[in-house]
């Protein structure tokens, strides 16, 4: 289970807090969609949740591990809002240089490369140069990368940006099937439909806020129109956020 409590962050010079007082309670086996406006603290979230930002206040852990420690960091994937890359080396060598720094054997990396690579679509381009891949080709890369060392924690940064709707059909099919082997994504979209059609759990944050969290079928139990779609709840209760 991957547990935030009393989670704050704020930057020097700032107002507000980016994060203030996060919490939730993620069972393994779900797909968690992390919802807000622009600035609601979503990405400063993710970079706590993954160890590259160091919170204020609060607590991170995943299957008991803390977030700083070196077990965590084994235990979880991430792809950011904007991956980067040695701009000069090939698909594959990338891969095989995230499969180094896991200790994975070269049987089972190449076998997983290939199953990752084909499914992705990206098989065919893994010998070619990463300066030349498209934002979409280097999306793929990064998450064929995250899910190379089979990690218990999958954490995304809208990872449909870029992706062509074939790649994004494909790419939610994988995220259902490894939710369904017992592994937990963690992912923020502005992508309302298809965080309506994936996730199991969903939290709405605001100005650093979390508003609501629960399942589609719960928040629309908890709203004015009880057929509302996701994207009608997220404006009620962002605006409403935003009046008080």
């Amino acid at each position: 289970m991957l547990h935030i409590s009393h989670l704050r962050k704020r930057y020097a010079h700032a107002k507000r807090n980016a994060v203030d007082d996060l919490n939730l309670a993620i069972e393994s086996g779900q797909i968690f969609g992390f919802l807000g406006p622009n600035g609601a603290g979503k990405s400063t979230t993710i970079k706590m949740l993954v160890g590259l930002l160091k919170s204020d206040e609060g607590t991170i852990t995943f299957e008991g591990e803390e977030v700083q420690s070196l077990a965590y960091k084994r235990l979880i994937g991430y792809v950011a809002d904007e991956p980067y890359f040695y701009e000069k080396i090939s698909g594959a060598e990338h891969l095989h240089f995230i499969a180094d720094l896991y200790g994975i054997d070269q049987k089972n990396r190449e076998e997983r490369i290939d199953s990752l690579s084909r499914t992705l679509l990206l098989k065919e381009k893994l010998g070619d140069e990463i300066s030349s891949y498209s934002h979409g080709m280097k999306q793929k890369l990064a998450i064929i990368a995250a899910l190379l060392p089979q990690p218990k924690l999958l954490v995304l940064d809208e990872p449909m940006v870029g992706l062509d709707p074939k790649a994004a059909y494909l790419l939610k099919s994988l995220l259902g099937d490894y939710a369904k082997a017992g592994n937990t994504v963690f992912f923020s979209t502005h992508v309302l439909e298809v965080a309506q059609s994936l996730c199991d759990t969903l939290g709405i944050i605001k100005e650093g806020t979390l508003l609501a969290c629960g399942s589609f079928s719960e928040l629309r139990g908890n709203g004015k129109a009880k057929d509302a779609t996701l994207e009608q709840l997220f404006l009620e209760l962002t605006e409403e956020g935003s009046a008080q």
